[in-house]
This record gives structure tokens, sequence and C-alpha cells, in this order.
């Protein structure tokens, strides 16, 4: 279960995080930043992308969207989002509770700037009720994230 994945990666590597699971869903960003009381923008969204063949996730602000141009310069191609059979075999989470903890295969992470604006964000962790709040930086540093920017600039 992907939310046993999280809870063990938690464990081992941040026991101070915990989980918080909501009674209702926040499987989107607007459903999220809902239960857990946040504006949109601080919800951090796991993108499940493949370029050219090659798969990964991007962690980015809840209000942002990618920017081509960016994606291609970093990345070398056009991003295609993954369908969600292959999120789920990959990460291990279904969509909407994906989040860069706890993956089933082992892929590369990468946060986009746009989440340094805030000290805390809330990412999903495994499933489409649980997430858990941190500064992405230790969030970045504690999943091997590398910092790009790929997304639009919001406002």
């Amino acid at each position: 279960m992907s939310l046993e994945s999280v809870r063990a990666f938690l464990a081992e590597n941040a026991p101070d995080i915990r989980v918080i699971e909501t009674p209702q869903s926040s499987a989107t960003v607007a459903l999220a930043a809902e239960a857990h009381g946040v504006e949109p923008a601080r919800i951090a969204k796991t993108l499940s992308l493949a370029v050219n063949g090659r798969e990964f996730l991007v962690v980015a602000r809840g209000d942002a969207r990618l920017d081509n141009k960016k994606i291609k310069a970093a990345f070398g191609g056009k991003a295609k989002m993954l369908d969600p059979e292959t999120v789920a075999a990959l990460t291990g989470h279904p969509v909407g509770g994906v989040c860069p903890f706890g993956l089933a295969t082992p892929l590369p992470v990468y946060c986009d700037v746009s989440l340094k604006a805030f000290d805390e964000v809330v990412p999903a962790a495994g499933s489409t009720t649980s997430a858990v709040r941190i500064d992405p930086v230790r969030m970045a540093e504690l999943v091997g994230a590398e910092w790009v920017d790929v997304c639009q600039e919001v406002g």
C-alpha cells in the first residue's frame, strides 16, 4: 500500500514528520488546499512525466503550470504526462496521491524553484486522503531532488 510505503520512508528518513489523513479527498490541488486549510499555491503537486522515454517526477507549487520551453531546455525534449496506470506502477501511488516519498521504483525527482517561495508546502503522502507539511528545501534533500526552473511565472 502506497500510504504505508510513505510512512516507512518517513519513519526511516524523517521521523519527526507525520502523515496527516483527512476524511475528504485531497486528490486535486483545490481539494487538497481546502482539506488542509492552505492556499492552493502551497500544495506541492507531483507531476509524473516522460521526455524521450525517460520517466521522472517534477514537484511544483499547486498554482504553477509547466512551461514547455523551460521543460525542453532542462530535459532536452517535449514532456508527456504519464497515464494513470503507468504512474501507479512506477510510483506505487495512485494519481491524486503521488508524492516523491516511498516510491516503488527509484525515479529522478526534480523540484521546481517555485516551491522556494514558501517555508512550508503540503505534498500528498501516497493516497488521495493523506499529506504532509514540510519545508520544500528539506523535501528536496530527503528525496535527493535537483532544483529546476520548469514552470511559468506565477502571478
